[in-house]
């Protein structure tokens, strides 16, 4: 036996309990971070080779280990952009440099050029939807920007489609005409308000019903007169649309060319009752507040209460979570061992929903970590009288000389 392979045995233990301190200390002191993931320490033995009669000490080599995958208790908040993960998934931030990680951190808050930017400087990342619904990149973060409000203030958007539901009287007569008014935007954010107009075009017979065709027409209520159609609507003998569900092109005065979809329509044993009228576009209005689906969506939501889809923010993960890099900032990046980054949009290849108003909180849970620190503190002492042991048999062994 060596009795310096002791003292290197006992130096092992010491610095292994060390460690493992160290990860206790992290965690206690991080038991109130938003997002934080705890650490724990596991040990494995290096065992020496060691011929007959003698024995060769070893060590003992620590892991730090990650619980990234667990997920945290949720705390419910007053701010919106507050944002909470529920199942898997991570938010995509940046650093300043444009950096991209993966969080679970959704403290968001606008900084002084409006981005959203949690408490660790990181700016949440997301896909504008000024151009239409993005294409994602399902192995790359390509296409993801910073998410912006400052850009929404005082924004006039025109109309370029609308949609009315409801039913038309099937025992109406050939020329009985209905009506219904919607308002639509031009280029600036002017009301442009116009009738639908439909009227009968044949007469229904009970004993023969055959498909009943109405014509569509639009008319401008303001002094130009302006007008589009007529269209052809034309229902089967069960009342459902099979032909004219969509009219396009209608011009908008100073506005674009617009889609009318009565799809929904029907035409039933009932009363004329228009249903769901649905308008895109807005006039001009200051940005009131922001909401956020469970499908990452960002809204703005004017003064006016239009609500326009502005960006959607991803979800991210890697086939093992645990073994991702952590950063500073509670922010993680992929490494060889975790594999490469997946995307996709919350509630989609395995993905949890977003909340909104509410964050993760750490993992830790403080009875077990006393428990540890009190387990470490016992064993450095045990590797501290191992090591002291071999110090006084080392003495002893020189002093035999004297």
């Amino acid at each position: 036996m060596s009795l310096y392979g002791v003292l290197r045995t006992g130096v092992s233990g010491m610095n292994a309990q060390s460690n493992k301190l160290g990860t206790v200390a992290d965690n206690i002191a991080n038991a109130n971070t938003t997002g934080y993931k705890r650490a724990s320490t596991e040990f494995s033995s290096l065992v020496l080779s060691s011929g007959k009669g003698s024995y060769n000490s070893g060590a003992v080599v620590t892991n730090v280990r990650y619980s990234i995958s667990q997920q945290g208790p949720l705390v419910f908040t007053t701010s919106m952009a507050d944002l909470a993960v529920q199942g898997n998934g991570f938010f995509v931030v940046s650093d300043e440099g444009g950096t991209p990680y993966l969080t679970r951190a959704g403290s968001f808050v606008p900084d002084s050029e409006g981005n959203l930017v949690n408490t660790a400087g990181y700016y949440l990342m997301g896909y504008p939807l000024a151009n239409g619904n993005p294409n994602v990149t399902l192995n790359s973060l390509d296409g993801l920007e910073r998410v912006n409000l400052a850009n929404l203030a005082m924004s006039a958007n025109p109309t370029t489609s609308a949609s009315l539901g409801g039913n038309l009287p099937i025992g109406a007569a050939m020329g009985d005409t209905f009506q219904s008014s919607l308002i639509v935007y031009d280029n600036v954010g002017n009301k442009v308000q116009f009738n639908v107009i439909f009227e009968k075009q044949s007469d229904f017979d009970p004993l023969a019903p055959a498909n009943q065709q109405w014509e569509v027409r639009i008319e401008g209520v303001d002094p130009t007169g302006w007008s589009a159609g007529p269209f052809t609507l034309e229902f089967d003998t069960s009342g459902q649309i099979v032909a004219g569900a969509t009219m396009t092109p209608i011009n908008i005065p100073n506005g674009q060319a617009m889609t009318l979809d009565v799809s929904t329509m029907q035409q039933l044993a009932s009363d004329y009752a228009p249903l769901d009228p649905i308008v895109n576009g807005n006039a001009p209005s200051q940005v009131d507040k922001m909401e956020f689906g469970k499908d990452g969506t960002v809204y703005a939501v004017y003064e006016d209460g239009t609500r326009i889809a502005t960006y959607r923010i991803p979800l991210a993960t890697v086939p093992s979570p645990d073994k991702m890099t952590p950063e500073a900032g509670n922010v993680y990046s992929a490494s060889i061992e975790s594999g490469n980054v997946q995307v996709a949009f919350p509630g989609q290849s395995g993905l949890g929903s977003i909340l909104s108003g509410a964050l993760e909180q750490s993992n830790v849970d403080m009875g077990e970590e006393l428990t540890a620190m009190i387990e470490a503190q016992r064993n450095y002492t045990a590797n501290s009288k191992v090591f002291q042991t071999g110090s006084e048999l080392l003495d002893v062994l020189m002093n035999l000389k004297r």
